[in-house]
Formats: C-alpha cells, sequence, structure tokens
C-alpha cells in the first residue's frame, strides 16, 4: 500500500514523463527532415555561389583534360561533379534532390545530392554537389542523448519537487491523523483545538473529527457513569442480602437441606460481589480516578505476589521461577499494578497444567523494559487471543471462580500506566503475556 503522498508524486512525474517524451519522440522524427532541409539549404547556396563565379576559362580549364570533373573534399563529407551535356538544348533545365550511396575510395558513404542543370557560354552543363548524411546521424544520435539526459534529469527533478510539494500539501492532512486519532487514547481528553491549514477539505475533515469525537466521548462518558452508579447500587442489597443468609445459617432449626442451598446462595452472592467490584474497579481506572504517587519496584512486588500465591502453586505442584536481570523502577499506583500483576500470574497458575511451570523473567527490546509470565498450561488459539481482552469472554473457561474480567482489568491498568500488554499463546502448548513498559526519558 502506498500513501497518498507518494501516488500523487507519481502520478505527477509520470503524466510529466509521458509529455517530455512525446516531445522527445517528435522531435526525433522532426530532425532528419528538419536537418536533410538544411542540406538541401546549403547546396543550393553552393550551387549558386559557383555558378555565379564560374567563368569560361575556368569551365575550359576543368574539362581539358576529361569530359567530367570530380572532386571530394578531404573528409568526403563533400564532392562535387561538373560534366557537359550534348543534345539536351531543347529540354527543360532539370534540378533535383535525391539521396544515393557512393563508394569513394573503397568506402560506401550515403550521399544528399542536388542535380542542376545551367547554361553558359551556349552549353548545357550538369551540376551535382553532395554532402555526406553521416553529419546527420551524429546529430540524431546527439540530440537523442541530450533528450535522454533531459528526460532522466526532468524525472527525477519533477518527482523530488513532487514529493516536497506534496509533503508540505499533505502536513495538515497527517497531522490531523496523528494528533486526532493516533495519539488519542481516551475520547474524553480529546484535543478540540483545530488544526492550522489553508485547505478547505482538511478544515473540514478537521471539523468532523471532532463532532465525532465529541459524541463519541458523551457516550463514553454515559456508558461509564451507567456501569459505576448500577454496580454501586447493587452492592447495597447485595451486603443486606449476605447479612440475611448469614443470621439464616445460625439458625438451629435449619434443615442440613436448608444449609446447602443457603451455602449456594452465599456462594452465588460472592461471585455477583465480585463481579460489580471488578466492573466498579475497571469503571474508575478508567476514569482516571486514581493517582500515580508511588515509585514501584518491579522486583519487589513480583515477590510479594509470589508470596501471596504460593499456597495456590504448591496445591498444583507447579514449578515458579523468577529470573530478573534488574529491579526496574518506574512512577504509578502500587496497589494498581498490584492487581494486574496478579490477575495474569493467578491466570498462569488457574489455567496450567498439574506439575507444569510458571516463569517470570525480563529482557529489554528497543530500549524497552519488559516483563514477562509464561507458563505451560493449556493456552489458547488465535481467535481465543484476539477477544482475549473482551469483558466476560471465558473462551467456555469450566472454572468456578472464573467470571471473564480478569483481563479487562489487566487492559484497562495498563493503559491508565501507558503500558502495553502481548499475549502470545499456542493452543496445548502454554501462554506468553508480555508487559512492555513506556522507554524512560
Amino acid at each position: 500500500m502506498m500513501k497518498l503522498q507518494l501516488k500523487l508524486a507519481l502520478y505527477n512525474t509520470l503524466t510529466k514523463v509521458a509529455i517530455i517524451t512525446m516531445m522527445g519522440i517528435l522531435i526525433l522524427v522532426s530532425i532528419n527532415r528538419i536537418s536533410v532541409n538544411h542540406i538541401h539549404q546549403r547546396l543550393i547556396q553552393k550551387k549558386n555561389k559557383l555558378i555565379t563565379n564560374l567563368s569560361s576559362v575556368k569551365i575550359n580549364d576543368l574539362l581539358t583534360q576529361q569530359k567530367t570533373f570530380t572532386d571530394y573534399n578531404l573528409l568526403k563529407e563533400e564532392y562535387i561533379i561538373l560534366k557537359e551535356v550534348k543534345n539536351s538544348d531543347t529540354s527543360k533545365l532539370k534540378h533535383y534532390f535525391s539521396q544515393e550511396s557512393r563508394e569513394i575510395e573503397g568506402s560506401q558513404e550515403e550521399y544528399q545530392i542536388l542535380s542542376a542543370e545551367f547554361k553558359y557560354g551556349g552549353r548545357r552543363y550538369l551540376l551535382e554537389l553532395g554532402e555526406t548524411m553521416s553529419t546527420v546521424g551524429q546529430l540524431e544520435h546527439t540530440i537523442s542523448v541530450f533528450t535522454f539526459l533531459i528526460l532522466l534529469a526532468a524525472v527525477i527533478l519533477t518527482l523530488l519537487t513532487d514529493l516536497a510539494f506534496s509533503k508540505f500539501l499533505l502536513a495538515p492532512f497527517y497531522q490531523i491523523i496523528d494528533q486526532k486519532l493516533n495519539k488519542v487514547n481516551d475520547p474524553i481528553s480529546f484535543n478540540y483545538e483545530p488544526v492550522k491549514t489553508t485547505t478547505e477539505d482538511f478544515k473540514i475533515l478537521d471539523q468532523s473529527i471532532s463532532i465525532l469525537m465529541n459524541k463519541i466521548a458523551d457516550l463514553f462518558i454515559t456508558e461509564k457513569e451507567f456501569i459505576a452508579n448500577v454496580s454501586h447500587e447493587l452492592l447495597t442489597p447485595i451486603s443486606i442480602l449476605n447479612t440475611r443468609l448469614e443470621n439464616l445459617l445460625n439458625d438451629e432449626k435449619l434443615s442440613p437441606e436448608g444449609e446447602n442451598k443457603v451455602f449456594a446462595c452465599l456462594k452465588t452472592l460472592n461471585r455477583l460481589k465480585s463481579i460489580i467490584n471488578s466492573l466498579l474497579l475497571i469503571s474508575k481506572v478508567e476514569n482516571n480516578q486514581y493517582k500515580k504517587p508511588d515509585s514501584i519496584s518491579i522486583k519487589e512486588l513480583v515477590h510479594e505476589v509470589y508470596e501471596e500465591l504460593e499456597h495456590r502453586l504448591m496445591m498444583m505442584e507447579l514449578k515458579f521461577t523468577i529470573n530478573l536481570s534488574e529491579d526496574h523502577h518506574f512512577t504509578g499506583n502500587r496497589s494498581l499494578f498490584n492487581t494486574l500483576l496478579m490477575n495474569v500470574v493467578n491466570n498462569a497458575i488457574k489455567y496450567n497444567l498439574p506439575s507444569g511451570s510458571v516463569s517470570i523473567y525480563d529482557t529489554y527490546i528497543d530500549k524497552h523494559y519488559e516483563l514477562i509470565v509464561e507458563d505451560t498450561g493449556q493456552g489458547m488459539d488465535l481467535n481465543e487471543v484476539q477477544h482475549a481482552f473482551q469483558r466476560f469472554e471465558k473462551f467456555q473457561s469450566e472454572k468456578e471462580d472464573s467470571h471473564g474480567l480478569g483481563l479487562s482489568i489487566v487492559r484497562s491498568i495498563a493503559s491508565f500506566h501507558d503500558i502495553e500488554i502481548e499475549i502470545e499463546s499456542e493452543k496445548g502448548k502454554g501462554t506468553r503475556v508480555i508487559v512492555i513498559f513506556p522507554e524512560k526519558d
């Protein structure tokens, strides 16, 4: 796929190349005719000058020893033939041009020839003047080379100037794309200041994007407020129900069957409460309700997560490896990042195989620090990886404590810290979650 700037430059260049090429072909086609006409004019001038300067004495001297006088110049580029014509006194004087080959001292040359009859002193003579066509060929070659060089220079110059001009012309367009689309992570913080441009089309594009972003921001705010309000309002009746069910368990008259049903209800309420708390957390993170006051040590946080989940690792007999080359520090919200790392490692344990392994290690790629959590679990196919961050996406998981919001929380917290999350996974072999930190200033 080519950029619009390059397409415009190529179009303008090819158009001009086509015009220059047609002009060059026209010149090459015309140069032969022009050159031949020029030779004809020179031959006529030479003929007139020669006839004007002739005298009976000169003609007699020229034709004394032979019936025909022939003379070639040193380079055989020109020649002259003079001979007397007999028995043609009443016919019309001939005057014509022709192109013929002549062999001179063993070499064949092509000549433009002027054959002209004239009368002098009562006698009739034929004067033949010839000029070689080699000069025409040399001229055509010179013009061809010159035309090609002009064409090549025109192509390069045109391409460069068109690229520069189209870059200048499209600069506001790319600025609009970069500032109004590529760098926008949150529609609420969208920059509505118009990009400076004198092109009306770009102004319309800028205004249209701003109007669209304003509508998206309104919908985004409405959605966040709805989730936050609904989640908050649901926690109150859930707490009331939870308290009543716990009180019901204390009733000595409650049968074992009744206890089992109450326990099932409490389990469902706790699951619902967990979902609501997760939605509230996502909503607060996305609404920037948290601050970033902490200096966070990756090594320290990884060991804390390990200590909190050590019992689960032992239950599944998983091998846990930490191999950090350095103690990377960054500024953020320690509690939130703890939640992010906890969710990632918890998934590596939850979806692992018995006697498998979980590894945490780091690396640097293109000056970006990367923290990698790798497991030997069941893995995901490409479709599952592409939808892994969608809310309530469980991929038919049979885990009872899974409600499909863990990776949504991870993505929200990562975005809050300007961190990128990538997932590499293969079905049946395991998963790698890569946490990519921004480059340090």
